[in-house]
């Protein structure tokens, strides 16, 4: 079963620092399977408060391909990156069969 990492992003504090993230996100998720579904297109809250200014959707082929690159050592050393740049909710959600 497909799985998605979704992140809602605010507050960038430190454009720079999430440029360099960005520029070493791509090589960490081509070894799990893993695409772009949505990076920070336009939105609408058609219901309800929307605090965030930016989502990102990552496809996934399974959970456990989304928690092994999360946890990867590429991964992990450019997370502080993406920590320190911006304020973010990051989850994992399983899709529909």
């Amino acid at each position: 079963m497909k799985a998605y990492c979704i992140v809602y992003e605010r507050r960038i504090h430190d454009p720079k620092m999430f440029e360099d993230y960005r520029k070493q996100v791509m090589p960490t998720l081509e070894p799990y399977g893993a695409k772009f579904l949505v990076r920070g297109g336009k939105f609408t809250a058609l219901e309800g408060e929307m605090p965030f200014e930016r989502i990102v959707v990552l496809e996934f082929p399974s959970r456990k391909a989304a928690e092994d690159w999360y946890n990867s050592p590429a991964y992990q050393k450019i997370l502080p990156l993406r920590l320190n740049a911006m304020e973010a909710q990051f989850i994992v959600v399983d899709g529909v069969e």
